[in-house]
């Protein structure tokens, strides 16, 4: 069996001791975290690889930044996601192939800061990123693109009230574009296992929002066909957001059968 996990941390120096406990108790084989909120140079390289965990970090000063721990051999190929780009550039996107699979780690923009071109910015990485799964689909490659999202794709993803009708996370071409991925023939893994239900990755710091569990579905984990064929489990660890000092994220972890032969 093999596990894989998804987690926005909002800040790995705030959050280190919470990621090394996850490490420690749930093992998986790959981790991805988003908004690391560090420079390359400055993240925990030595606390991870004392934990058994090689690092592959993308990182930006105080925002934004991604990170993939591994416990297996890996090739990087790609620090960032092929066809978007900014001025000044934004640490969003990290992928390396491991234990056959590419695992693309995305922190997707929020949308919701910056007007109208903040909101384009999102739309374009969105269609950047649907690009890059089709040349991965026309390649014949096996891959998993996990991370933050930052896109509710239905009303169930989103807690009653939580967000305004024309926030950029619940827009309808936000929900058309994570749709697009979904006709590309990619699965939703934690849909595919819990087809209906609540089940938020997601509460916001303000507004008790975890305490009336006013949550969110944003961080998604969105399989290739074979490696769908194989998915045993999907589930956000809620347990973290109770936890002291949490990230406002929790983790989502997803478990494949071994692949066939």
């Amino acid at each position: 069996m093999m596990k894989f996990a998804t987690w926005n941390v909002n800040s790995i120096r705030q959050r280190q001791d919470h990621v090394l406990d996850y490490l420690a108790r749930e093992q998986p084989d790959v981790l991805a975290l988003q908004e690391i909120k560090c420079q390359t140079e400055v993240f925990p390289v030595d606390a991870f690889r004392a934990a058994g965990y090689d690092s592959i970090v993308v990182g930006q000063k105080s925002y934004n930044g991604v990170a993939i721990l591994t416990r297996h051999p890996h090739e990087v190929t790609h620090t960032a996601l092929p066809g978007w780009e900014t001025d000044p550039p934004q640490a969003r996107y990290v992928e390396i192939r491991s234990c056959g699979l590419v695992f693309g780690n995305l922190y997707l923009p929020n949308g919701n800061s910056g007007g109208s071109a903040g909101y384009d910015s999102k739309l374009a990485f969105m269609e950047a990123l649907a690009l890059h799964a089709r040349g991965l689909l026309q390649a014949g490659q096996d891959f998993v693109l996990l991370g933050d999202y930052n896109v509710c794709p239905t009303d169930e993803d989103c807690a009653p009230g939580a967000l305004s009708p024309d926030d950029a996370l619940v827009r309808p071409q936000s929900r058309a574009a994570f749709r697009r991925l979904l006709w590309l023939g990619l699965t939703d893994a934690l849909r595919a296992v819990h087809p209906v239900g609540r089940f938020y990755t997601f509460w916001d710091y303000q507004a008790a929002s975890w305490q009336r569990d006013s949550g969110l579905r944003i961080d998604h984990a969105l399989l290739s066909p074979r490696v769908a064929q194989r998915l045993l489990t999907a589930l956000p660890a809620r347990d973290e957001r109770g936890k002291p000092q949490p990230s406002d994220h929790v983790p989502l972890a997803v478990t494949l059968a071994d692949a066939p032969g």
